[in-house]
């Protein structure tokens, strides 16, 4: 939450631009989307009274699925803002799918859009609390109450016992921990960037480099 994700999708949407590359950038509140399986379901912000988690990873798949093929028959590239982590693998999480359930869900996925080469690029902070705290502090009590009496009443948080922003932090805390392993485990190409100094230019110049474009257009092999 409020890693850069969005700013960065735009950003990569100019420079695929300018290397005469058509993009279609496809933002995390994007309605209908594309790969969210929780479209749909009645309570998609809580889908965990609407689905088990073998359900909601069966849905993401089909629409990952389904996603690939229809990006295969065009020639737009397309720059997903969080799916892989920050979207239903978070629900999974929510929902209290455990690891094995959760690995094998995106070992699944993985493998359902290795033919696109896709590079994934992974926001960090080394502090954790710290950077829950800041993003409260900017965005306020309204924001830390929202994501409390939403996030903290599920089956995961509900079983540890949960509460306020302490909480939260201790969500964000265990979320990390898995999002790292599952990140180390992945075969696609990845870029992991830790922007807690918030040095936007260099973290840009390195996902340019990532994605093998220049100011000319793209290099060769890209």
């Amino acid at each position: 939450m409020g890693s850069g994700k969005s700013t960065t999708v735009q950003f990569i949407a100019t420079a695929l631009e300018r290397a005469n590359r058509r993009s279609r950038p496809i933002s995390e509140t994007a309605s209908p989307h594309p790969v969210r399986a929780t479209d749909g379901l009645p309570h998609w912000y809580r889908p965990w009274v609407d689905a088990t988690p073998i359900d909601l990873a069966e849905r993401s798949m089909a629409k990952w699925r389904s996603f690939v093929d229809t990006t295969r028959a065009g020639d737009a590239v397309p720059i997903l803002d969080g799916q892989l982590f920050h979207g239903d693998l978070t629900n999974l999480f929510l929902m209290d799918a455990g690891p094995a359930v959760i690995a094998a869900y995106s070992r699944a996925v993985e493998a359902i859009i290795r033919p696109l080469a896709p590079l994934l690029v992974y926001f960090y902070q080394d502090d954790v609390e710290e950077a829950i705290r800041a993003i409260a502090a900017q965005r306020g009590p309204a924001w830390v109450r929202y994501q409390v009496n939403w996030k903290l009443q599920a089956p995961y948080c509900r079983r540890l016992g949960l509460s306020e922003l302490d909480g939260l932090i201790a969500l964000y805390k265990e979320y990390r921990k898995l999002t790292d392993d599952l990140y180390a485990a992945l075969g696609l190409a990845k870029l992991a960037i830790e922007n807690s100094s918030q040095a936007w230019p260099a973290y840009h110049e390195r996902i340019v480099r990532a994605l093998l474009l220049s100011d000319e257009g793209p290099r060769s092999g890209s």
